[in-house]
């Protein structure tokens, strides 16, 4: 009687259905332009568009009836990696295999051999993949800090903090105060798309939006944005396949 009156449930950031026996994280947007619900494949991982005035309820019944459509399209080859030795993990790009040296102490370094680049893990195996996390977190915060201070810089705006995150279907958010949260996966892409990924977040200090204005923004700051941008279609899924140990956000 009072229908009128009920407020609709505000649709969450994010949520999960189950495929294949499997929890699959997905994306939720809210778009001004759509004029029903859609489910996609970007190479961030899944994404539920819905209409403003959409129900929740509504949302959530689209996304059931359709999570064999996502089954059958979710590729096999981005099961879940995870950070162990015996893996070739792609460093900036490029394949190293894991190696655990055995030793107890030590830092996880690079090493070049007659079958290519190594990454050696100090530890027993029960902490190597907690050492490799924290060292390829470091790695990406120098990289991604040193980026984000570049395209700042040409920008003419001020980047106050960079930090990382485990996020499972973004590469990067950007706050008005000028804090940008990264995806630490970047560092397992080529440099150019790291690249990429920190002008587009930095572009967002002049344009809190994805405007034509945005992107003109963008390209001014890295003229070649659409290489690393194409990189990340092509490719986003596979890196958002290696796992954070425990599961950390």
């Amino acid at each position: 009687m009072f229908s009128f009156l009920r407020q609709r449930t505000a649709p969450p950031k994010t949520t999960q259905i189950e495929v294949d026996g499997a929890p699959v994280s997905i994306a939720v947007k809210v778009s001004a332009r759509a004029r029903s619900f859609r489910l996609s494949l970007p190479a961030s991982g899944p994404l539920l568009t819905l209409p403003e005035t959409a129900r929740w309820s509504d949302a959530e019944a689209f996304l059931h009836r359709h999570r064999h459509w996502l089954a059958a399209r979710l590729p096999r080859a981005a099961q879940a990696q995870r950070l162990e030795a015996g893996v070739m993990l792609p460093l900036r790009g490029v394949p190293h295999l894991v190696v655990g040296t055995g030793a107890l102490r030590g830092r996880v370094d690079l090493a070049q051999t007659a079958d290519g680049p190594v990454l050696r893990v100090p530890g027993d195996a029960a902490h190597q993949p907690r050492r490799l996390y924290d060292w390829l977190k470091a790695q990406a915060l120098v990289d991604l800090t040193a980026q984000s201070q570049h395209h700042a810089a040409r920008l003419g705006v001020t980047v106050k903090q960079v930090r990382l995150r485990s996020q499972s279907s973004r590469w990067g958010s950007c706050s008005s105060t000028g804090n940008i949260n990264y995806n630490w996966r970047l560092i397992l892409a080529p440099p150019h798309v790291l690249d990429y990924v920190a002008a587009h977040e930095v572009a967002h200090l002049v344009e809190m939006n994805h405007s034509d204005a945005f992107w003109a923004t963008v390209e001014r700051t890295l003229p070649d944005m659409e290489r690393g941008k194409a990189w990340l279609k092509a490719h986003g899924r596979e890196l958002m396949a290696w796992q954070a140990p425990g599961g950390e956000s």
